[in-house]
């Protein structure tokens, strides 16, 4: 009878609930409005003191927008070795379309978000205080990737395009290129190459696939990129959820030998340089 006590009460403090802790969270402010921006680290991150990591920097990177899925993605990746693992940096945005793009010209863009165009500071804001804080306040390696999707992927290529320098690599998926007629895919790229950038498409079609066929054909043969060709196998809004372990796989590779065999497999229907 003592014994079986003794088990019961075991049992019953087994079952006391403990926090499950996944990462920080900081509060900034940027363009007039609190944000939280949340690092997530790799589960060796306090085991190996002497390591640095890459750093992913997440847009729409709130807990409630794309946090949890990223990381979660990020996280099996590199448990099938498929890509490094890294910092997670979630950037959470209130007002995408005033944050993550440029001014537009189309009237019908104007009037149906009227608060947009005002990527150019969210870029300055991250470059001068969400990267300074993050590569002060954690041990990072100096490799830094942006990555986003639809209006987040345009300022990832807009980013790529104007800032080359202030991320090592760049990941697009499916990005709002119809935005202001298809402006950015028009504007002459100048001369010398940039850092590798992953693109995709999805079934979005018009004039951001048009956008996006534009935009293939200015990039420089030697110009490192991978650009994934899912028109007929994904929709806009499944895009991230297939495609991120495929462009952290292209930006971030291993030497895993297996990854074909398991179908892990960099898809990149058209590429350039040595990317």
């Amino acid at each position: 009878m003592a014994a079986l006590v003794l088990g019961a009460a075991v049992a019953t403090r087994a079952q006391e609930p403990a926090p499950l802790t996944i990462g920080e969270t900081i509060t900034l402010e940027a363009l007039g409005q609190r944000r939280e921006v949340n690092i997530v680290l790799p589960p060796d991150y306090a085991k190996e003191p002497g390591k640095r990591w890459p750093v992913i920097y997440q847009l729409d990177g709130a807990v409630t927008q794309d946090l949890m899925m990223g990381t979660g993605l990020m996280r099996w990746g590199a448990l099938w070795g498929r890509s490094e693992d890294a910092i997670i940096v979630g950037i959470e945005t209130r007002d995408r379309q005033r944050e993550l793009l440029p001014a537009t010209h189309d009237p019908a863009e104007r009037q149906r978000y009227p608060t947009g165009g005002e990527s150019a500071l969210f870029r300055t804001w991250i470059a001068g205080t969400v990267k300074p804080l993050v590569e002060t306040r954690y041990r990072t390696d100096g490799r830094a990737f942006l990555v986003g999707e639809s209006a987040a992927g345009h300022f990832v290529v807009e980013t790529w395009a104007t800032a080359p320098g202030l991320f090592t690599g760049y990941a697009a998926i499916s990005p709002s290129l119809q935005w202001d007629f298809e402006a950015l895919s028009r504007k002459p790229l100048g001369a010398g190459l940039r850092p590798p950038l992953y693109l995709s498409l999805a079934d979005e079609g018009g004039a951001t696939e048009t956008g996006m066929m534009r935009l293939l054909e200015a990039l420089p043969p030697a110009q490192p990129y991978c650009f994934s060709d899912r028109r007929s196998e994904l929709h806009h809004a499944t895009a991230l959820h297939g495609l991120l372990p495929e462009a952290l796989q292209y930006l971030l590779p291993t030497k895993a030998d297996w990854l074909e065999e398991y179908g892990m497999v960099l898809r990149c229907e058209k590429r350039g340089g040595q990317g």
